[in-house]
């Protein structure tokens, strides 16, 4: 009987170190579209996320506590994203390196701002993202109020007599920073031969290629994701349309090459400084390159994102949104992305965007 009751003591012990350890860990959360028709992005910052969180992990974690990760699916849908804001604040987490679409991080902030939640987003560009006073809310990426006019300032410059189209896809993101770009554009007294609207989801995009062969447009402004942007340049090219699209930071994943193949080529688009190219980051993306993954994108923005979040937890001694919201506010974290600062809005004061062209299945900076 006695050794039934030790056996069960043991067991019972374990059982408590094991909760207690588990509760031990700070919970922290990685959001964006791990589903859908955008989950290449979903993908870069689940990698990005996890690598962080395993580095963090193996220096001893943060405040003598290890992290644990959730992954959460917003699918880029606004109610969705509501859901699993909800879901990782039942779960204890008290930051969100997420979200990537706009239209999901705006709905989902409301969330994290009730439950003492800091949100970092790597990739949600809109203006209206931090211009809403929540004092939990940053972003790491930069801003479509500057995305656009990068854009339009450079085919200014360059091509001061082209004829631009603009098409949005009318999501936050798409109708945001083509409403940008035509500002800019505008200012610079030049005049759009088309500023038109699109259904996402779509397959036959061949009625607005007929449009644009029609008005013989140079430059088609595209604001939108990269399966609908593969398919309108496949489509160009089908009917020997020979415009050339630009959009912004949502065609800097692989799979719109895997879409356009060579029909992409000379695509221009705006992101930001990649990441990979700094020296200082070698020894990491040999890490991501070993398991047979290239950290393209927002991989090393997720990264960054918690990164900057793990540091400011440091300094303010606290995971407590509100004292954490200061620390990365009060100065600069040194990131895989540089020293990022953070202004009273929440926006990253990091250099802003850069315009890359797709070339053999890459993308690289232009010079």
């Amino acid at each position: 009987m006695k050794t039934v009751r030790y056996a069960l003591f043991a067991v019972l012990a374990t059982s408590a170190l094991a909760l207690n350890a588990h509760a031990a860990d700070i919970v922290i959360s990685v959001t964006g579209p791990m589903t859908g028709s955008d989950a290449a992005f979903g993908e870069q910052f689940r990698h990005g996320a996890e690598k962080a969180v395993k580095n963090i992990n193996d220096q001893g974690g943060v405040l003598g506590k290890h992290l644990k990760l959730i992954v959460e699916d917003d699918a880029c849908d606004p109610k969705q994203a509501v859901n699993v804001a909800n879901d990782a604040a039942s779960q204890g987490a008290v930051m969100v390196a997420g979200h990537y679409c706009s239209g999901s991080s705006i709905p989902a902030s409301d969330v994290y701002a009730e439950n003492n939640i800091v949100e970092i987003s790597p990739g949600s560009t809109n203006p209206k993202f931090t211009e809403r006073g929540l004092a939990n809310v940053f972003r790491i990426c930069g801003r479509d109020d500057m995305q656009g006019p990068t854009a339009a300032n450079y085919l200014a410059a360059k091509f001061p007599k082209a004829r631009i189209a603009i098409v949005n896809d009318k999501s936050s993101f798409g109708k945001g920073v083509t409403d940008e770009f035509a500002k800019t554009l505008n200012a610079k007294g030049i005049k759009e031969v088309m500023n038109e609207a699109i259904t996402a989801g779509e397959k036959d995009y061949s009625a607005l290629v007929s449009k644009l062969k029609e008005a013989k447009v140079d430059f088609l402004y595209y604001g939108g994701y990269y399966n609908e942007a593969g398919l309108i340049v496949r489509q160009m090219r089908g009917q020997g349309v020979k415009t050339v699209l630009v959009g912004g930071d949502a065609l800097v994943a692989s799979e719109y090459w895997a879409i356009t193949g060579t029909a992409g080529e000379g695509t221009l688009m705006t992101f930001g400084p990649d990441p990979r190219l700094d020296h200082a980051n070698d020894a990491l993306v040999a890490q991501f390159r070993a398991e047979k993954y290239e950290p393209e994108a927002y991989t090393l923005y997720t990264y960054g994102a918690v990164q900057a979040w793990a540091d400011a937890v440091k300094t303010a001694g606290t995971t407590d949104a509100v004292k954490v919201a200061a620390a990365l506010r009060a100065s600069q974290h040194d990131t895989v992305l540089g020293k990022i600062g953070f202004d009273a809005k929440g926006d990253s004061t990091a250099p802003g965007y850069v315009m890359y062209s797709w070339k053999d299945g890459k993308y690289a900076a232009l010079q």
